[in-house]
Parts: C-alpha cells; sequence; structure tokens
C-alpha cells in the first residue's frame, strides 16, 4: 500500500536518489497532518518503541506510564520480578489509571476505584458483588507485548511483530564490548518541543552540527575528521567518534577491563529505528524516546546514566551531577537549533540542500520512513556511495 500525497510523493522522490546525490527531505513530510497520521499507522502502532530502562524499574510495583499511538499503556514490575506493560484504561468507564512513574502495590481506578493486581487481573470492584452478569474473574487488563534488550524496555502494539533481539542483533554484535546492559540510568525526564519529531531524531543521528549548535558545550571537542558514518542496516543506523572526551565518564574507567585501543576513546552514536537515540560512551550513555503530538509537537522521553565503574567509582555522585549539567545545556542548544528548522520549514520558499558526508545517517533514516510509509523497498533502490 502507498500514500501517494504531496508530502508521500516528496518522500520517495528523496528516497529514490543514490547517496552521493542526497539531498534532505522537502518540507512536506515535516508539515502534513496527513503524514503524520499515516507515520502513526504504519511505524509507531507497529514498530517497537523504547520507554526506557529496566533499572528503572527495580522492585515490585515499579511503574512508568506512557502512550504509543493514542494507546496508554502502563509498563512495571510484577511481583513475580517480570516485566509487563498493559493497557493504562479501566475496564469499567475507560479512565486511564495510574500517571507518571512510581511504585504501587495495586492498579486503583481514579474514578470509581476498581482495582487490578500487578499481573492485571482484577482485584475488587466495590459494590459491585451483587450486580447479575458481573465477575471479576473475566477482568483484566490487556497484555502489550514487552521485552527487555540490554536494559532497555521496549513496547509494541503489533502482536506479529519480530522480537527485539533478532531485530537488533547486528548492532548487539557491535557493542557488546562497552556491556551496554549493566549501565545504570541516573535520571530521566519528559519534555515537549515545538518541532517535528523528525527533525529531532535527525538531529541527534549526525554529528555534522556539533562545532556549530553546541559551540559553548561538547562543540570544541567533536572534530568533524573524527567521525565515521557507516552505512546503516535494515532497523538502525550508527556512527563512531573517537576522542578524547570532555569528561572523564566520556572515556573509559582505569577498572574498566572490557574496552581495548581506541574503544577506550570511542562514542557510538545509535539510531534504532524509528525514535529510540543512544549516545553510548565508554562511561557514560544519554538517551532520548520519541513520540509525536503533532506535526509541531514533540514529546521527548530523555534519560542518562553512568558505566558501572563510574557509578561504583567514590565519586559516583559528582559524575552524575558533571553529567547532567552537561546534558541540560546541550539540550538547550538542540532546543533552539531543532525549533529552527522546524519554522524555516513553514516558509514557502524553503527548499532542501545536499547532505554531507557526515549526514550518511539522515539518508538511510529517509529510506526507512519511505519503506515505512509509502512502499519504498530500500534494497532495490539505489544506493550508491556506500
Amino acid at each position: 500500500m502507498t500514500f501517494m500525497d504531496p508530502a508521500g510523493t516528496a518522500l520517495l522522490r528523496t528516497a529514490s536518489r543514490p547517496f552521493d546525490e542526497a539531498v534532505a527531505m522537502s518540507p512536506e513530510p515535516y508539515t502534513s497532518e496527513a503524514f503524520l497520521a499515516r507515520e502513526v499507522e504504519t511505524i509507531f502502532a507497529r514498530e517497537w518503541i523504547c520507554v526506557g530502562r529496566a533499572s528503572a524499574l527495580a522492585m515490585a510495583g515499579d511503574y512508568l506510564t506512557c502512550e504509543i499511538a493514542g494507546q496508554p499503556i502502563i509498563v512495571l514490575r510484577d511481583r513475580d520480578g517480570r516485566l509487563r506493560a498493559m493497557s493504562n484504561v479501566c475496564l469499567h468507564r475507560m479512565s486511564t489509571l495510574l500517571e507518571g512513574a512510581g511504585n504501587v502495590r495495586a492498579i486503583v481506578c481514579p474514578y470509581h476505584a476498581w482495582s487490578y493486581n500487578l499481573d492485571g487481573t482484577m482485584r475488587g470492584a466495590p459494590l459491585m458483588n451483587g450486580r447479575p452478569g458481573f465477575c471479576k474473574d473475566e477482568y483484566r487488563l490487556p497484555d502489550i507485548r514487552c521485552e527487555d534488550w540490554l536494559g532497555w524496555i521496549y513496547v509494541t502494539l503489533d502482536a506479529d511483530a519480530v522480537p527485539v533481539a533478532d531485530r537488533l542483533r547486528p548492532l548487539e554484535q557491535m557493542i557488546a564490548p562497552y556491556g551496554m546492559e549493566r549501565y545504570v540510568e541516573c535520571f530521566r525526564e519528559t519534555h515537549v518541543w515545538d518541532t517535528n519529531w523528525k527533525i529531532l531524531a535527525e538531529n541527534f543521528m549526525e554529528s555534522y552540527h556539533l562545532p556549530v549548535c553546541h559551540a559553548r558545550t561538547v562543540g570544541p571537542h567533536s572534530k568533524l575528521e573524527e567521525m565515521d558514518c557507516p552505512p546503516g542496516l535494515a532497523a538502525f543506523n550508527y556512527h563512531w567518534i573517537t576522542k578524547e572526551a570532555s569528561l572523564a565518564i566520556g572515556n573509559a574507567h582505569p577498572a574498566n577491563t572490557r574496552l581495548t585501543g581506541h574503544w577506550r576513546r570511542t562514542t557510538g552514536l545509535i539510531t534504532i529505528y524509528p525514535s529510540h537515540l543512544i549516545t553510548l560512551t565508554p562511561g557514560y550513555f544519554w538517551y532520548l524516546s520519541l513520540h509525536p503530538e503533532g506535526v509541531g509537537k514533540v514529546r521527548m522521553i530523555f534519560g542518562g546514566g553512568l558505566s558501572p565503574e563510574f557509578i561504583d567509582d567514590p565519586q559516583g555522585q559528582e559524575y552524575v551531577a558533571a553529567l547532567k549539567a552537561l546534558l541540560d545545556a546541550v539540550n538547550v542548544e538542540d532546543r533552539r537549533c531543532t525549533e529552527k528548522v522546524f519554522r524555516g520549514m513553514q516558509a514557502t520558499r524553503a527548499t532542501p540542500g545536499r547532505l554531507s558526508h557526515l549526514e550518511r545517517p539522515l539518508y538511510d533514516f529517509t529510506r526507512y520512513l519511505a519503506g515505512r510509509t509509502v512502499g519504498f523497498d530500500p534494497a532495490s533502490g539505489p544506493a550508491g556511495g556506500a
């Protein structure tokens, strides 16, 4: 099935170019409400979406909430220690149940106090025992698929989606020496920015902008000649930067014996389609998970944490504070840049230009989007310059 309104036509035209002739996407796929609805239908309702780190749900009853493609979701740790995802909508009058994140012994509806156990089964319904036809054993919050991959929590609304581990096996092999599954999340926040979700995703997946947009933070430590941007794979793109980091936690801790040679100074920037973005360094990670709230608004889950060696270091809390301060400053810079791009796309004369070789991830992302939304086959379309 194809979707050939002006946005779909423009996207297909861009995706069909070889990389040597690659240009940025034109404004239409970013500004079309109809195209956003298509993205929700063909991407967010079908793909695996990251909602955070498993380490944030360590105890029975720990939970977080999210919304994917219009479906409110609870993700929690049940009494058996298992991660679960389920509908966050009461089976009585359909109120949403939990908000934000926290810990609960049971899930209690804030409207009429119908309650559910941590496995989704009904616990109780006040004054309903004598109602004809009511049997609490027939009520259970619908399960939603949930998987843990290297410490990341993924959920999907698609019962037939390929397991996350199968989809991301090549990436797991690439980054195995980092031991990312042992990194510990130290903070997690939600923000809403006035830009399109794809603009923010593209901003994270390319480092061409670092010396300019981030001149006051990470830019001076980011040399363009240090960047390696190979072609991406079907489920993700990536690039590498080898450098002496601006913070001690950007390079390997002396106690880290997993990483050797240049890998002790190498940062990986990873985009797991559609919207999970990870900066993975030898000492810390930070990430975004993006959820569109309109063509000009994106809800961003933002978090970060440290490798086990830095967590266990006597200065561990100082390292956390330094990382949070740096990333808050980087976010201020990124917000300014990405919101400017979306404003510029409203102009009648807005025209995209050629991509740099350092923007190879954007080219791969465009082809992924076209494959999901307009039937483009990345395997048969031209690539070039690979």
